[in-house]
């Protein structure tokens, strides 16, 4: 199931990182790091699902 969540992460990184963690904080900071900049983005969200 994490690949397929790797997968999502970096095609839209906030999806990764809702399917693993759900609406909170570091959700929140995944959608702006994806504004700010994509990479940053798929970074952070497949932080959040490696650490898991």
């Amino acid at each position: 199931m994490d690949i397929i969540r790797i997968l999502l992460s970096i095609l839209l990184p906030p999806l990764g990182v809702f399917l693993q963690v759900g609406i909170g904080a570091q959700f929140w900071i995944n959608i702006l790091l994806t504004i700010l900049g994509y990479f940053p983005g798929v970074i952070h969200a497949v932080y959040i699902i490696a650490k898991k």
